[in-house]
């Protein structure tokens, strides 16, 4: 469950952003969050928050959105400007921060249990 609402945020803002600033189709904006979602859930999410706090993982998924948007854009030929990478990574963080609070209190309510 906590995949699919990461995959749903991530996915929300990510296909917006990129038909929006790049002008990418609705299939390969689909397929990028898709992609940067389950490496930023398994990196993110399974690792660096487990290991670390929410904070460090925030701003790692953050940094790990521009590198992998700033590779796509390259790939697809998709006209992002740095700020605009900065932008959609910026938003997507705040997104984060909120998703792993969750993540972080239902691993709590299990830990208790």
């Amino acid at each position: 469950m906590k995949f699919v609402l990461k995959w749903i945020v991530n996915g929300a803002i990510m296909v917006a952003s990129l038909m929006y600033y790049a002008d990418a189709s609705l299939w390969y904006a689909i397929v990028t969050a898709t992609v940067i979602t389950i490496i930023a859930y398994f990196l993110g999410d399974q690792l660096i928050l487990r290991m670390t706090n929410n904070l460090v993982a925030t701003v790692s998924d953050a940094i790990l959105a521009y590198v992998l948007l700033w590779l796509a854009a390259d790939s697809f030929n998709w006209p992002l400007s740095a700020g605009e990478l900065l932008v959609i990574a910026i938003v997507l963080g705040i997104a984060e921060w909120f998703i792993h609070r969750y993540v972080l209190q239902g691993d709590l309510k299990v830990q208790r249990a």
